[in-house]
């Protein structure tokens, strides 16, 4: 067997690493002027602003950006870079929206090129991207390892930006910041995570290393998340949650995703929906599928979570999405759209790539079999 590990960035963990935000920036070497990525919750709560002391004191200005909600949208990608003009250093703190925002930003700010320019890998990305100082406050996207980075085009569609160039120069993960994150969104969030781990430990491209931190991200998420989701203020699941998430992100940038996440793209290329929500749901309605081809892969996760074989897997994901209180339904505005709508989604171009990773050949049949399974789901009113 071959296989390559790509750069894992620079991590500091621990509750209130975040204090140290200025001397890690000065450390990183010539920064004088800062693009701070936040989403319009943190920065209302007073958190830019302390990012922004933090910073000045280590001789540093600033400026922020968070005009936006939801998943990136090119319209968000220019407004920021108008805050990044001379800019030297990038900080992404929030989400998976704001890190993707904040990565491709630190990418088109170093070119002066529009991020379409780069979407879905038309052109490489420049060698000398801004440095990046990436603090996630969700555990679930793994944005802040990976090069991978997500955005709505220009027709509403999901487009990607894919480069070593975009990761991290340093990963902040700093449970306390996570406290605040609704139960909802922790379980949502927490089972992204939990997904990203198990597809990328059983599906084509999965190699010993990065199953290492697969494995590892499955353990930590199944034995923390439910707590993390009753008790919000427990640090120490919050936490392992928290390190879980960034070893899911570490095995998705060396191995990739599979079928649950052509559902979840799929789904969001019809009506808004959380990622999360929609990879638990897309998750849960194929594993069943998916673990009948029983391969090693498979039974190795199946080991990993104290299960006999791949038999085991589908009722144990239901009792932990159990667990976390996530409710099977799909948003109001998938009331217009049916099956078939999903399952055509499911076939366009830009979702194939998971497809085809799956471990499992997932035919026309197959898509629109969970298509309906998730289509019959009730709709939010």
């Amino acid at each position: 067997m071959k296989f390559a590990l790509s750069h894992i960035p620079d991590i500091r963990f621990g509750a209130d690493e975040i204090d140290n935000l200025g001397s890690h920036a000065r450390r990183l070497g010539g920064a004088r002027r800062a693009a701070i990525v936040m989403d319009s919750f943190l920065a209302g709560n007073g958190l830019g602003a302390r990012l922004q002391d933090m910073l000045a004191a280590e001789g540093m200005t600033s400026e922020v950006y968070s005009d936006f909600a939801g998943e990136p949208k090119l319209r968000h990608l220019r407004e920021a870079a108008a805050v990044a003009r001379d800019a030297d250093l990038v900080i992404g703190i929030g989400g998976g929206s704001a890190l993707d925002i904040a990565k491709i930003l630190a990418c088109t700010a170093a070119s002066g090129e529009d991020a379409m320019h780069y979407a879905l890998a038309a052109n490489p990305l420049p060698a000398n991207a801004l440095k990046k100082i990436m603090i996630p406050t969700t555990a679930g996207t793994g944005s802040e390892t990976s090069a991978t980075n997500i955005f709505a085009g220009p027709e509403g569609k999901k487009l990607w930006i894919w480069g070593a160039e975009s990761k991290a120069d340093l990963v902040i993960l700093d449970p306390a910041l996570t406290v605040s994150l609704p139960a909802n969104l922790t379980a949502w969030c927490g089972m992204d995570a939990f997904v990203h781990a198990f597809e990328a430990s059983t599906n084509r491209n999965a190699h010993p290393a990065g199953k290492l931190f697969g494995h590892q991200a499955m353990r930590l998420i199944a034995a923390n998340l439910p707590e993390a989701v009753r008790n919000p203020s427990d640090l120490e699941a919050r936490g392992r949650v928290l390190l879980g998430s960034c070893y899911a992100g570490i095995a998705i940038d060396n191995c990739g995703t599979a079928i649950a996440h052509t559902i979840s793209h799929a789904m969001a290329g019809l009506a808004p929906v959380h990622h999360g929500l929609a990879t638990a749901l897309g998750f849960e309605i194929s594993l069943p599928w998916l673990a009948e081809a029983d391969t090693g892969d498979l039974a190795e996760a199946a080991s990993v979570l104290g299960l006999p074989g791949a038999a085991g897997l589908a009722a144990f994901v239901t009792r932990l999405m159990d667990a976390c209180g996530i409710a099977r339904a799909l948003p109001a505005g998938f009331g217009p759209f049916t099956a078939d709508d999903l399952a055509r989604e499911m076939r366009a171009p830009e979702n194939q790539p998971m497809r085809r990773s799956t471990a499992r050949e997932a035919t026309d049949a197959d898509l629109d079999t969970f298509a309906r399974a998730i289509m019959t789901m009730q709709k939010e009113g």
